[in-house]
């Protein structure tokens, strides 16, 4: 059994160096020609346009996935990752209690759970953004906790799209303890959005977010609570060392390390 895993190890390594060689390779002839009809073909608007966008969201997010897969470790740190494997939202919140119950608290108090991230909805968000419509529940950008996307997400929207109070909650695996022993159905990431920009780490569209994302944690807590009368809050305060760092957008954030843990009233 061992040697059949050394050898399947060995294989999927094999694989990925393949599968980099060959990007590498494309992504090389790919510049060659954009350079070439950019500059010598003078073709400077779509050439600068063509790339960007095929560095913004070809290049260097596959780059990311492949460092972040070498030097990431795969276990709990209370961060979130983006789909490129770049640590992102901080996880302040623990949530005890169902799916349904969780829904119906952030219901209650005011929530509008986000569409879903397809096609259309992206198309929506942009209309909205460009337009300056309004669009309460569009989607918030997949981040990843325990290899899995957020179960659920919620936001409270700021007149158009780029600014809300957002927040995104994941199911915990059975079984699962928390540092310390601690134990939670869901885990959650509130953040705030304070307008639009570029990630700092992948020259994409983003949004920008509040530095303080303790102020954040702290609103998601108090519309629950608010609406939730029966629900009951338990702070663990140093939970995690407090820092400074930078979001998956590339913007700074900072916490106290404090992590409330909800626990939901039955209705």
């Amino acid at each position: 059994m061992n040697r059949f895993k050394r050898l399947l190890d060995t294989v999927l390594v094999l694989k990925r160096i393949i599968i980099f060689v060959s990007i590498l390779i494309v992504g090389i002839l790919l510049y060659q020609y954009l350079l070439h009809f950019t500059f010598i073909d003078r073709n400077l608007v779509l050439g600068i346009l063509a790339l960007w966008l095929v560095t913004a969201y070809l290049a260097l997010p596959r780059l990311h996935r492949i460092l972040t897969w070498i030097y990431l470790p795969n276990y709990y740190i209370g961060r979130s990752t983006t789909g490129e494997g770049i640590l992102a939202d901080p996880v302040n919140l623990a949530v005890i209690g169902s799916a349904k119950q969780l829904e119906n608290a952030m219901l209650a108090a005011g929530w509008v759970e986000a569409d879903k991230l397809t096609v259309r909805s992206t198309i929506k968000t942009m209309k909205a953004t460009v337009l300056g419509q309004s669009y309460p529940s569009a989607p918030v950008s997949s981040l990843f906790l325990f290899d899995n996307k957020q179960m659920l997400a919620f936001q409270k929207a700021l007149g158009g799209t780029s600014k809300r109070h957002h927040v995104r909650f994941w199911k915990t695996p059975k079984g699962w303890l928390l540092p310390g022993g601690f134990k939670c159905d869901f885990l959650g990431a509130a953040t705030y959005d304070k307008g639009v920009g570029f990630s700092l780490f992948t020259f994409q569209v983003t949004h920008k977010l509040e530095a303080d994302t303790d102020i954040e944690r702290d609103f998601v807590v108090s519309s629950i609570t608010k609406s939730n009368k029966q629900s009951s809050v338990k702070v663990v305060k140093n939970f995690s060392t407090g820092y400074h760092s930078k979001s998956g957008g590339g913007d700074t954030i900072t916490t106290d390390g404090a992590m409330p843990f909800i626990t939901l009233a039955k209705k």
